[in-house]
């Protein structure tokens, strides 16, 4: 599928996601134009990984409706195989853990991907892979494995892995928590060049700044809802709710 600034790369409505008696995700609905860079943010245990989660069916929605890339599935009527794989097909994740194979090199971890999802040899695998390490500033970790990085390399590989599947948006849940400031640094650098490039994305995160800088629209969400969003210059200096302004204040006081 071919996208065109402005088509709806993910569209979810009336979503609602439960754990037991816990209420995560309520009837919420947000729509994602491609090329657009989505920063949602507020407090801990807000719904938002959960929602994130929602997108790519890592966790299925008690109601709502789902539409990913033109394609439409409502999780509680239950999908198919097939169709969980083509949904997740143009859908990059990056999550707080870098979920990298121990046992593989670097190289190994981008491109076996590649060859078990999108058939690629390995010739063709691996020279897509040192492409990518290049972009993220890795060119010369190929050879090593995950528990030679550091950290931001770490999730910088992770990164790269992502991208090595081709993916028309990426998610990314809080990629930079794990990270010590100055490791985040390296992460956010790269995303910030994944949005330079047009990349649309959705990105669960506590930098404030990051949302500032990057971001085209802020979503803040409490209790499991949205609760306001719009322009980064409007919500992160001018929010018009309460619960959003308390939210901003603790951020800023740390």
């Amino acid at each position: 599928m071919t996208l065109t600034t402005g088509t709806s790369v993910v569209s979810l409505r009336g979503i609602r996601k439960e754990f037991g008696d816990h209420v995560a995700v309520r009837d919420v609905s947000l729509e994602v134009p491609a090329g657009e860079v989505v920063a949602i943010i507020g407090p801990s245990g807000s719904g938002k990984s959960t929602l994130l989660r929602c997108i790519n069916l890592l966790e299925r929605p008690e109601a709502g409706r789902i539409e990913v890339l033109g394609q439409a599935v409502e999780p509680q009527g239950g999908v198919s195989a097939a169709e969980l794989a083509k949904l997740r097909r143009g859908v990059g994740m990056v999550f707080q853990s870098f979920n990298l194979f121990p046992h593989l090199t670097v190289l190994r971890n981008i491109s076996l991907p590649q060859e078990r999802v999108l058939g690629r040899s390995r010739k063709e695998a691996d020279a897509r892979s040192l492409q990518l390490l290049e972009r993220v500033g890795l060119a010369d970790k190929g050879a090593s494995y995950p528990s030679r990085c550091s950290g931001g390399q770490q999730q910088r590989v992770a990164i790269a892995r992502a991208l090595a599947l081709d993916p028309q948006v990426m998610l990314f849940d809080e990629p930079t928590s794990a990270l010590d400031p100055e490791l985040g640094l390296e992460v956010l650098a790269v995303m910030r060049e994944l949005a330079a490039d047009g990349m649309t994305m959705v990105v669960v995160t506590h930098e404030i700044q990051f949302a500032a800088d990057v971001a085209d629209r802020v979503v803040v969400m409490a209790d499991g809802a949205i609760i306001e969003q719009g322009p980064p210059s409007v919500v992160l200096t001018a929010p018009t709710v309460e619960r959003t302004k308390k939210f901003l204040r603790a951020v800023m006081d740390r």
